[in-house]
């Protein structure tokens, strides 16, 4: 998010920090980009270490870089990641490293996986880098996937001991692209085939349906003391999901909205969500939001809203 808002670029020098090199520099035991204590390292190269390299020191540096800390980092995710219906997750780092109330759910990490491909498609090319260097040191990436299938191109994996061997992986072949998450396996190579064994299922028995396009309105709500009414409410993304295959005709969309909303309204806050259905059970959600930007109306506009509201 901070690249795209602009307040964070590529070519952005951030000096890694003693915390960052202790937890996830050489001297640690987890997966590390080698970065020496207060050098400095372009946010691009931070990234690629991290997606490619899986440096926890880069990760660290990128945290402190954008948020001060990697704790207020951390409430920065969460808040994300109950933007993207993230229920059974919560995060206390951002290395994914154990921690007492540090978790997450297959379930999410596919809609994380989601929404790195579809909202960041000019930083996800990263994901499909086998290797990478940095101050004379190359690391392979440790997707093993991407040696075996030409048509898999990221995401990114994990291993503690008590998660064991994690994957999340994502392919595309022709039109249709899926995402698989693997979990608590004993070994890479376990992960890689349990993680191509889903992504074949998926190609065979599953097929791409366009839920909704880009922009499309889902309904209009009142704007109470608003200089305007009314706004529409858009999906400002397609919505395009996997459905078993002959089964695209029974997709329903579900929309929740509230039937009024109060000014001012931005055009970045969600104001509803919509859900795509299959036999009662939702497949897919997007958030809604304001097809425009509504500011309060003044001083007078606002008091006879509030007459009308009581009435209403």
């Amino acid at each position: 998010d901070a690249l795209r808002s602009g307040s964070l670029k590529l070519t952005d020098q951030v000096t890694i920090s003693e915390h960052a090199w202790r937890v996830g520099g050489a001297g640690s035991t987890g997966s590390t980009s080698f970065l020496p204590i207060n050098s400095q390292a372009s946010v691009e190269v931070l990234l690629r270490g991290m997606i490619v390299q899986s440096g926890n020191d880069a990760s660290i540096a990128l945290a402190e870089r954008v948020a001060g800390s990697e704790d207020a980092f951390s409430q920065l995710l969460n808040g994300y990641s109950k933007r993207l219906g993230m229920t059974g997750t919560n995060f206390e780092n951002s290395t994914g490293l154990p921690g007492p109330n540090h978790f997450t759910t297959a379930y999410d990490m596919a809609l994380l996986a989601a929404a790195i491909v579809r909202d960041f498609p000019q930083y996800y090319h990263y994901y499909a880098e086998k290797q990478y260097t940095h101050n004379g040191i190359t690391q392979q990436n440790r997707n093993g996937l991407l040696y075996r299938d030409p048509a898999v191109d990221g995401l990114k994996t994990g291993h503690t001991e008590s998660a064991g061997y994690c994957l999340v992986s994502s392919a595309k072949r022709g039109d249709q692209r899926l995402v698989s998450v693997v979990m608590g396996t004993a070994s890479m190579k376990a992960r890689e085939d349990a993680s191509m064994a889903l992504l074949n299922y998926g190609f065979s028995f599953f097929q791409p349906h366009t839920v909704l396009s880009a922009g499309q309105s889902l309904g209009t709500l009142r704007v109470w003391q608003g200089a305007e009414n009314q706004t529409t409410a858009i999906a400002k993304s397609a919505l395009i999901i996997a459905v078993p295959r002959g089964r695209a005709q029974d997709v329903q969309t579900k929309v929740e909205l509230p039937a009024s909303i109060a000014a001012p309204i931005t055009e970045d806050k969600p104001i509803g969500k919509v859900s795509a259905m299959l036999d009662g059970k939702a497949l897919a959600s997007l958030p809604l939001y304001s097809q425009k930007a509504i500011p309060q109306a003044g001083l007078f506009g606002r008091m006879f809203d509030s007459v009308r509201m009581k009435f209403e």
